[in-house]
């Protein structure tokens, strides 16, 4: 191998949760055998409004080491067990997307089949009630219980943990340079060769990480990488965000409501509740969109509400020459289920496993390319999902969303569970059977039938099949503190 091609200098372009994930990673799994730099300017800003997580983080946090109370209480943070989704079956009719797993599936078929033919006796109680994570987050209650499944995620404070990263990228050898990049060098081959900053600083490096945000300077402005359009799917390309003072104690769950043309987000920090309106643009206006959102704040505002433009979609390629781009200037998927930070995690674990420390390899190249878009195509769906199974037929918005085509794969996936009740999940796919179930019902979605498996039980072993689930969840959830109280002992953080 020619020592010239070896990966000895990894340049990350721009901090915000993307810069410092990867460079606390990188720094802290890998900063023995290489050298991680990271430049950014104090004077941009990141966009850092993305404060719910999903279980998954998890993983990453367990990579570096790091003690869950001890990033909770640094980062203002509460817990989370799921998604409230107000308004969007139809209007004031709503249904919780918990994190865990739904009753007890058998080798033929999932536990939904055996709750179907309970609905149609009459013997069953809503799905819900049959997942421990579902009750808990109704009934306000949480505990981390030793040897539980982590189900649990986190609302938190995006800039805070941030800098919480910072001091670990810092604390194992990472070379932090603030600076704002001016242009970017690039090779006569057409990789990029280095970073030239404001001040005439030239940052020379073997691998680039483009973490530039929806500028993607590297990735895109540089490389040309081409980005796919996804907005006629997803239609929203706008934001307003906002903090407010907390009014009560903190829900273990996010709530998205349904608007007009978009959706509301409120998630519960320890000290605030962050706020927000995603929205599309051709059926509200920005000044309306504004004005909706204030209208619908509870408690005073914080700060002065901030507006976002976006547009969804994803790069062509996500790792371009001996670029790779991770976090918004790889693309965006609306934040409806809080998949962001765990698509930057997944990036990054998908370096470190591929880490090309010999000389970039087609061969890596395009596997990391055919992952990353598996990933993102099945996420992709999950979100449309929730715009196009709907009852709403009372906005513009509405009405288009439910009448737009969408991807085979999606269609399929709906015809399959409408006509069968059958859900599969596939490898690298993010959201699991469970997840499926419960936003495909709760926007509507009937089966028509069951699996006929189910029938080898008579009524009365059902009744005690779904009892003793039922009960065996209540019990569970009866032992937990308030979630509030919970927060108060294991997490609390220092200056609230």
């Amino acid at each position: 191998m020619n020592e010239a091609q070896r990966i000895k200098k990894v340049v990350i372009a721009g901090g915000g949760t993307a810069g410092w994930m990867t460079g606390a990673a990188l720094a802290k799994l890998m900063g023995k055998s290489i050298e991680v730099v990271l430049v950014e300017s104090d004077e941009i800003g990141t966009v850092g409004v993305g404060e719910a997580t999903i279980p998954t983080l998890h993983i990453f946090h367990r990579l570096l080491g790091l003690k869950e109370a001890e990033v909770m209480a640094a980062t203002n943070a509460t817990f989370k067990l799921g998604i409230a989704f107000e308004n969007w079956h139809d209007v004031h009719k709503n249904y919780l997307h918990s994190f865990g797993y739904l009753g007890k599936d058998c080798w033929a078929c999932g536990f939904q089949h055996f709750w179907l033919k309970g609905q149609q006796r009459g013997i069953a109680a809503d799905i819900g009630d049959y997942c421990v994570e579902h009750l808990a987050a109704r009934q306000g209650r949480f505990a981390v219980l030793p040897n539980q499944d982590l189900n649990h995620a986190y609302h938190m404070d995006a800039s805070l943990y941030a800098n919480y990263l910072r001091n670990i990228a810092q604390q194992h050898g990472l070379n932090r340079i603030e600076g704002k990049i001016a242009r970017v060098k690039q090779h006569d081959h057409g990789d990029i060769s280095g970073l030239v900053l404001q001040d005439g600083q030239h940052i020379d490096g073997d691998l680039f990480i483009d973490c530039t945000g929806f500028r993607a300077l590297l990735i895109e402005q540089t490389l040309n990488t081409g980005f796919d359009d996804w907005s006629h799917w997803l239609p929203c390309d706008s934001a307003i965000a906002v903090q407010t003072k907390s009014v009560a104690p903190p829900l273990a769950y996010t709530r998205s409501i349904a608007r007009q043309a978009g959706w509301q987000w409120r998630i519960p920090l320890q000290n605030r509740v962050g706020n927000g309106l995603v929205y599309c643009s051709k059926y509200l206006s920005d000044a309306d969109a504004r004005q909706t959102l204030v209208d619908n704040l509870e408690g005073d505002m914080l700060t002065e509400p901030r507006l976002i433009k976006f547009r969804t979609g994803t790069r062509r390629k996500h790792w371009q020459k001996n670029c790779i781009a991770i976090g918004l200037s790889s693309g965006f998927l609306e934040p409806l289920e809080s998949t962001s930070i765990h698509l930057i995690q997944r990036s990054i674990i998908r370096l470190l496993q591929m880490f090309p420390a010999q000389g970039i390899q087609s061969a890596d190249v395009a596997e990391f390319n055919r992952q990353t878009e598996i990933e993102l195509l099945n996420i992709r769906d999950f979100i449309i999902l929730h715009y196009k199974v709907t009852e709403r037929t009372d906005t513009p918005f509405w009405r288009y969303c439910r009448s737009m085509q969408v991807p085979d794969s999606l269609a399929h996936r709906i015809a399959l569970f409408q006509q069968s009740g059958k859900v599969y999940k596939f490898a690298q796919e993010l959201f699991g059977e469970s997840s499926w179930i419960q936003v495909m019902l709760g926007q509507g979605l009937q089966p028509a039938q069951y699996h006929p498996i189910v029938d080898a039980m008579s009524d009365d072993e059902l009744a005690s099949f779904l009892q003793q689930i039922q009960s065996n969840v209540q019990r569970s959830v009866a032992k937990y503190p308030s979630h509030q109280d919970f927060i108060r002992h294991y997490c609390q953080a220092v200056a609230n």
